[in-house]
């Protein structure tokens, strides 16, 4: 709930309830108990909610938790949601003492629900109030309420006798006061023992949805009873059991933590067929259950289905040994390198770092010839890092470049996952380069880089952008892109913001045919939208994905959304990731013999739920990639395997026609989606998975 009351009008909160019991002192009482600057403020609560931490730690006093476990009862008693959430927001639960009973045996939760007051109770329990644990049972809440009203009644009595027997005097004034507060009291007292005695046990919860998660735990989602008769729900019961009729349980569950009505029961048996149910409860018991739907499910996952081995049996052992191997090369590396740093001379050491702190900067290119270059764009919000003479960091590659430079660009995006062990690769390439002309090219990029990296004076040059720039001067520009998490020069630069350096580059005199160092300022932008993009994960959820393949004569490239190139184009199908072993078997029997667009919804099977909600994933994304329904008759789905990205993202693939499956050099594409989509170089869309999935 958002409060827009601004803070000098909370005293002017009790006189506008007219309907609500009033006690002459309870609203200075609580309004005391806030502190100054809140009540002199004249600005809304939404402001005021995003002051730093130190100035609400400035507000603290002495003795607050007394004064603000105090003030919220007043808040509570007069129904003042504004207060609450003003108290809630001001100090924290432990000042609070939300869960302490006050000396009547209540807590503010208690107050909230026995009146009914629905906004404060959900307001509470979202924070973790708990009812009082005095009331173990239904029948003693029922005791203790006569109990409170008898007492402020018998109180009332004493005290109107008091009045009239002593008449005027010295003590009239305050026993006059004493009498009109417990007169209040006693209004209030009856009030939630009325709530009690009207309200009832709440109905049961709606669509309680059972769901399998995993081979050895269950997901039940529910919502709140259509009709909680006059009480507001303060927890819910999950039982499950391996028997229709409920006997013997096989466990239960209490969720007192209302923030999310979605409970997860681990720990179950693989394949064991489970029934689960779901009740709520108020302050009148609990209600009756509601059986899920599907009424069963068993613990599963796609990858139980007998007769099937893993399609990577000794795939993971065989590369952890190559792993082994390498580490062991980079050690015996590392040592001997150690070594020589701790043998080199003083003097040339200083030598070294006078002249990189002197000419770094001198060696940057400035204009582009004929050759291959390689750039670093350093960015931190829209601040780019840039040389002395207001120019991105550039470094010749070579003075030329080859027909195979797109396969020795698509190898050096790969280093992006490896920055810090260029000098370690140049070593072990420079090995075979003088029997290999084919190395030479990439040779001379790690030197580039590990140049790059010396003028930085930073190992870490980014990611690699999927594709070089090129001009109709010969000019090839491989950029790298990283964003940094302050305005920190990493050498003798500074930092630019883009629109001025864009600006900059247009007043000078632009050549008809732009440079590649021309089309990267002009691009820039969207370069940097591409790599934070790029970085997105998707959300946890099982996803529908389009898999369209293109060849040329060098590379693939697969088709993605421009808004998130780290994946395939896609829909989600549902927030449960798991695929459970039925549900895999039904996809089986599509295999060949059914095609997407004849997918029935009217079949009788155990996977209803699951078939809707993919007949609506394929809809929607052939919808998306401009496609009707009608010309996906030969479109199907790939029945090998789910493809488990990790954090709890998984795919189905769907699949046009094999022939269609990847379109060469001049073939009609007859799949023609609409703008928003890319065509990413297969190593690079590797990479992206690689560095957002592990």
């Amino acid at each position: 709930l958002r409060m827009t009351q601004q803070m000098h009008n909370l005293s002017l909160l009790q006189s506008k309830k007219h309907s609500m019991p009033s006690s002459p002192n309870a609203a200075k009482r609580l309004y005391r108990n806030l502190s100054e600057k809140l009540k002199g403020s004249h600005t809304s609560f939404d402001e005021a909610y995003f002051r730093a931490r130190s100035d609400r730690l400035s507000l603290r006093k002495a003795s607050v938790n007394f004064q603000c476990n105090e003030a919220m009862f007043e808040a509570v008693e007069q129904q003042d949601l504004d207060a609450v959430q003003i108290l809630l927001y001001q100090y924290t639960l432990e000042e609070l003492d939300l869960n302490t009973p006050n000396s009547e045996g209540l807590t503010p939760l208690d107050i909230a629900i026995l009146t009914n007051n629905v906004p404060i109770a959900r307001t509470l329990l979202h924070v973790g109030a708990k009812e009082s644990p005095h009331f173990v049972t239904v029948e003693s809440r029922a005791v203790h309420l006569s109990t409170l009203v008898q007492e402020a009644q018998q109180r009332v009595t004493e005290l109107s006798a008091q009045a009239v027997s002593e008449g005027l005097g010295t003590d009239s004034a305050d026993r006059e006061k004493q009498l009109k507060g417990w007169e209040w009291r006693a209004r209030l007292y009856q009030r939630m023992k009325a709530g009690y005695e009207h309200a009832r046990a709440p109905e049961a919860p709606t669509n309680v949805c059972l769901m399998v998660t995993s081979s050895t735990s269950l997901t039940v989602t529910f919502q709140e009873p259509l009709s909680v008769n006059s009480a507001v729900v303060t927890k819910y019961k999950v039982e499950w059991s391996s028997s229709e009729d409920f006997s013997p349980l096989a466990g239960e569950i209490i969720m007192d933590n209302l923030h999310s009505l979605r409970c997860f029961i681990t720990g179950l048996r693989t394949g064991q067929r489970y029934y689960v149910r779901v009740s709520a409860y108020n302050m009148r018991g609990w209600g009756p259950p509601r059986k899920s739907t599907p009424e069963y499910a068993s613990p599963s996952n796609w990858k139980d289905c007998s007769g099937r081995g893993p399609r990577h049996r000794g795939h993971t052992e065989a590369l952890e040994r190559l792993l082994q191997q390498v580490r062991a090369a980079h050690q015996h590396y590392n040592c001997r390198e150690s070594s020589k740093l701790q043998n080199a001379g003083r003097k040339q050491s200083v030598s070294r770092s006078l002249k990189h702190l002197f000419h770094s900067s001198n060696k940057f290119v400035k204009t582009l010839k004929r050759g291959l270059y390689l750039s670093v764009i350093l960015f931190y919000k829209d601040n780019l890092l840039v040389t002395n003479e207001d120019q991105i960091p550039i470094v010749e590659i070579d003075d030329s470049h080859s027909s195979s430079v797109m396969q020795d660009f698509l190898w050096f995006t790969k280093l992006s996952c490896m920055w810090d062990d260029i000098r370690w690769l140049r070593q072990n390439m420079a090995v075979s380069v003088s029997s290999s002309t084919a190395l030479q090219a990439r040779q001379k990029m790690l030197s580039a880089a590990a140049q790059l990296q010396n003028l930085l004076g930073t190992h870490n040059l980014g990611r690699v952008f999927y594709e070089p720039i090129k001009d109709r001067h010969g000019n090839m520009l491989i950029v790298t892109v990283r964003e940094v998490e302050s305005l920190y020069s990493f050498f003798n630069g500074k930092w630019m913001q883009v629109s001025k350096l864009q600006s900059q580059r247009k007043s000078l005199s632009t050549p008809e045919e732009p440079t590649a160092l021309d089309i990267l300022l002009i691009t820039i932008q969207d370069i940097l939208s591409y790599h934070k993009r790029s970085q997105q994960r998707l959300p946890p959820g099982l996803y529908l994905g389009y898999l369209k393949l293109c060849s040329s004569v060098d590379q693939i490239k697969v088709l993605v959304l421009q808004k998130l190139p780290n994946v395939l184009c896609h829909v989600k199908i549902r927030d449960n990731s798991n695929v459970s072993k039925d549900e895999w078997e039904w996809i089986q029997t599509l295999s060949g013999s059914e095609s997407v667009e004849s997918m029935d919804h009217t079949s009788d099977c155990p996977t209803q739920l699951f078939l809707c909600e993919l007949q609506t994933a394929v809809k929607a994304l052939l919808k998306q990639i401009n496609l009707p329904l009608h010309q996906a008759k030969h479109f199907r789905l790939y029945t090998q395997e789910v493809l488990e990205l990790g954090h709890n993202v998984s795919f189905l693939l769907l699949l046009p026609a094999s022939d269609d499956v990847c379109t060469a050099p001049g073939q009609n594409n007859p799949y023609t989606p609409h703008s928003g989509f890319l065509n990413l170089p297969l190593q690079m869309f590797e990479l992206g998975i690689v560095a957002c999935f592990t």
